[in-house]
């Protein structure tokens, strides 16, 4: 699926940091997981556009970020210290460890259509995704005000999003490109209100 908002031109920085995109990856082998990621700029909306989704069409929505931060703070856990310096300096987890959690939550599941947000987030995550996953086809205000009504996010702080904004535009643009190549990208303007949002991303999804 594909559709454009236009142009961006360097003047329209926001426009870049306050879309998501929805990038569809299926297959035609019955029984494969239906993969939607969702990928955006900090504060953008992806989880309230996600939570309608779910509530709408049914699909799980599997949060990248949820999952690393509560393996963050799970008891043993081997990778928490390594996901807490990475989470904390915008910076991105080990493609392996992050695979590895969706796929368990993936295999969790008796439902078969997955919204993804936050991942893939650059070329490494993508090759990761396509190397474990095998078959498995596939602004800043904002932020900071869930930060100040104490969110319990260690990221929702000025400085780290401004580290995070610099990893979306650097990392996780090409990949949105890439499957813009491939006509499997779906854009929507989420400088506009949650509801007028939600009615493109109804629209499209109603015509998959």
């Amino acid at each position: 699926m594909l559709g454009r908002l236009g142009r961006l031109v360097p003047a329209a920085v926001r426009s870049v940091q306050e879309s998501f995109h929805t990038l569809q990856a299926r297959t035609s082998v019955m029984g494969k997981p239906n993969v939607i990621f969702v990928l955006g700029g900090p504060g953008a909306g992806k989880g309230t556009q996600c939570a309608r989704i779910v509530e709408s069409f049914g699909y799980v929505h599997l949060s990248a970020g949820d999952l690393l931060r509560a393996e963050r703070i799970a008891p043993g856990s081997e990778f928490g210290e390594l996901i807490e310096h990475h989470i904390t300096n915008g910076t991105i987890v080990p493609v392996e460890i992050t695979c590895s959690l969706l796929e368990r939550a993936m295999t969790k599941s008796e439902k078969n259509d997955f919204l993804i947000d936050g991942f893939p987030r650059n070329e490494d995550n993508l090759t990761g995704w396509n190397k474990q996953m095998g078959e498995k086809d596939i602004c800043t205000a904002r932020c900071l005000a869930r930060g100040a009504a104490g969110s319990g996010r260690t990221d929702d702080n000025e400085e780290s999003l401004r580290k995070r904004f610099v990893t979306y535009e650097t990392a996780t643009m090409p990949i949105i490109r890439h499957y813009e190549a491939m006509n499997l990208v779906s854009q929507i303007d989420a400088s506009r209100s949650p509801d007028e949002c939600y009615a493109e991303v109804e629209e499209i999804l109603n015509k998959l």
